[in-house]
């Protein structure tokens, strides 16, 4: 008896396969929340420097006459690159002549400036508390902003090492990896704990120490295989699925993570923006796990890979008075980038042999994590060009989903239980391309 058909007796999928998921998407729900939560606690409100004539009460009141607000603004602050008030400079002294419709811009370029000495005020009707306006992460020192973002999915990638381990003692064992170590009479009350559960109780009881050994014969063979990330580098048919599919996993954390803790940069109302991406996160899921199994593996992790870049790209042109259309571009983007995710995690696991197959997908979710860390930090080369951190997203996901194009088609394929199942595999295709050739070939003549 196979374990396949002992866990067809307690029940493939019941009760307890469904609480089980719960008990798993609960906890992910909430830390995709946590990591999009820095477009709302770390929001850029608008802002300017500080001015004793419109911050100073003692200020205000030796001004001559009744100018309001606006006037002294225009005398206090000079206009900045978006033609409102510039965020990161003041006059020195008050610009008088400016109130005089007739100066020309000359007279204000040639007035001096200096920095914001005397810090910022800021506008908090929209966002009334973030982490920019409390500790000034503006201006000069804008850059602790993304700087921050990194360090923070940093701690991700390294909790994510450490407490693996730690939180395996709280869940429940695998009854089949229980076998496969020996330890039978543990492994036999957890198949009569998932029997019990389903509401199969009778044939969980009905499970004896004896049967078991035999149902395992063949995991056991499979699971003394070495298991390592060298055996994955180095195993011919292995080396370039594993390069692949880290370069896959690498090009949806560096885009995703880039783009989506800066959704200001994407739109103006970051609310109705990240209520959009939400929606159209789960109506592409849904739809890309229907078309997996019609389109096939390959080609719609490189569709998706390729539409979000293009997306990206596309955004790079569009003025940013375009506003609705810059967000669209940005929505239908990050769309692509929830497609591909769900893509890249089933086709990963029916790449790789059962042996390797965590081994892989662990290695593809650190290679994600790393480009994780990268995005956030490439929004700095915003200095130098406002279109260079988009043109490095878009050219990443456009370069992984060409890359793509490289890995086998997986559609209607057994899972792969052993090196040797991938190498039969691979050999299987070239034979049937050669005889396919050879058919052509003679047609021809």
């Amino acid at each position: 008896m196979a374990f396949s058909e002992l866990l067809d007796r307690v029940g493939a999928l019941g009760r307890f396969q469904v609480l089980q998921m719960v008990a798993l998407v609960v906890p992910i729900m909430w830390l995709t929340t946590q990591n999009l939560v820095e477009n709302f606690s770390a929001a850029v409100p608008s802002h300017r420097c500080w001015v004793p004539l419109l911050d100073n009460g003692t200020a205000q009141a030796s001004t001559p006459g009744t100018l309001g607000p606006e006037a002294l603004l225009t005398v206090s602050i000079p206009p900045g690159p978006n033609h409102g008030p510039h965020q990161c400079r003041r006059f020195r002294h008050p610009q008088w002549q400016l109130l005089d419709p007739n100066i020309t811009a000359t007279n204000w370029s040639e007035a001096a400036t200096e920095p914001c000495v005397d810090g910022w005020v800021y506008d908090l009707s929209t966002f009334t508390s973030t982490i920019v306006a409390e500790w000034d992460l503006v201006c000069d020192s804008q850059a602790l902003r993304p700087i921050a973002q990194s360090i923070y999915l940093a701690g991700i990638l390294v909790g994510a090492a450490v407490c693996g381990q730690a939180s395996d003692r709280w869940l429940a064992e695998s009854a089949r990896w229980l076998l496969i170590t020996g330890r039978l009479q543990w492994g036999l009350r957890e198949l009569q704990r998932v029997a019990a559960i389903n509401g199969k109780r009778a044939a969980g009881d009905a499970l004896t120490i004896e049967v078991l050994p035999s149902a395992t014969q063949e995991d056991l063979s499979v699971s003394q295989a070495p298991a390592s990330l060298g055996t994955l580098l180095r195993t011919p048919g292995l080396g370039l699925r594993t390069c692949v599919s880290a370069l896959c996993w690498f090009g949806f954390g560096f885009t995703f993570y880039g783009l989506a803790l800066d959704l200001q940069a994407l739109g103006s109302n970051v609310f109705l923006l990240q209520v959009f991406i939400g929606v159209v996160d789960i109506l592409v899921k849904i739809g890309i796990l229907l078309l997996l199994n019609r389109v096939g593996r390959r080609p719609m992790q490189a569709v998706s890979l390729m539409l979000t870049g293009l997306c990206i790209l596309a955004n790079m042109l569009v003025p940013h008075e375009m506003g609705t259309l810059r967000s669209a571009l940005a929505v239908l983007g990050l769309g692509g980038l929830g497609a591909a995710f769900t893509c890249i995690t089933i086709y990963t696991g029916e790449l790789f042999p059962t042996v390797l197959r965590m081994t892989a997908v662990g290695l593809g979710q650190m290679a994600a994590r790393g480009g994780a860390i990268l995005g956030p930090m490439v929004r700095l080369l915003a200095v130098q060009s406002p279109s260079l951190p988009l043109l490095l997203y878009g050219a990443a996901s456009v370069l992984s989903g060409l890359a793509t194009f490289l890995l086998p088609e997986t559609q209607g394929l057994p899972l792969p239980d052993t090196i040797q199942d991938v190498q039969s595999q691979a050999v299987k295709k070239a034979t049937h391309s050669t005889r396919r050739h050879s058919v052509l070939k003679s047609t021809w003549f």
